[in-house]
């Protein structure tokens, strides 16, 4: 899966909170052999702090910069092949989205507003949801990254009522003829 360049290209997982980008990532390290690399994870490693604390220590805007400066190092030349899965504002500023379309094949996960409010009901670690109202919340973060996931994604694929291993066999399956094409 390299390009004419020589610049390996990974697979991105981009979409909403609970889209499954960290499940479906995990399925694809396994089949392909691939590090995952969770971009969430990747700060709270960097920080030793969890996403919740950032948010409400440093506040989200300090977050933003932390995830511009975490894809920055994955875009870095000479990186292995991996899997991305990122957090699912990554794509609110221009600069970030160019460089995730830059990393690879980009697949933009998808599921209902019931889906993701089941899946992320349970966690307290999602500072966004910590409100009276989550549902509301979901549909607004719909509605304003549903643009800009759409405007990077080469691969658009809707998750609920599939099983895991079916959504990773169909983004690679699409990556290889992507990368074929492009050869």
């Amino acid at each position: 899966m390299n390009s004419a360049d020589g610049l390996p290209k990974n697979i991105v997982l981009i979409g909403l909170m609970g889209s499954g980008k960290s499940t479906v990532g995990r399925k694809l390290q396994t089949m392909l052999g691939y590090p995952m690399i969770d971009t969430d994870h990747l700060i709270e490693e960097k920080t030793g702090m969890t996403i919740a604390e950032i948010f409400a220590q440093k506040g989200e805007q300090a977050f933003r910069e932390m995830e511009s400066a975490v894809l920055q190092e994955l875009s870095a030349p000479g990186t292995p092949r991996r899997i991305i899965a990122t957090g699912g504002g990554i794509v609110g500023r221009r600069s970030n989205r160019k460089a995730l379309s830059k990393l690879g094949y980009v697949v933009w996960l998808q599921a209902p507003v019931d889906v993701i409010l089941q899946r992320t009901s349970r966690n307290r670690d999602r500072p966004l949801l910590q409100i009276a109202d989550p549902r509301s919340k979901i549909e607004q973060l719909l509605i304003e990254r549903s643009p800009l996931y759409h405007e990077i994604a080469d691969l658009e694929l809707e998750t609920s009522g599939l099983e895991t291993e079916e959504i990773a066999c169909g983004i690679l399956e699409s990556a290889r003829y992507h990368f074929a094409a492009k050869a």
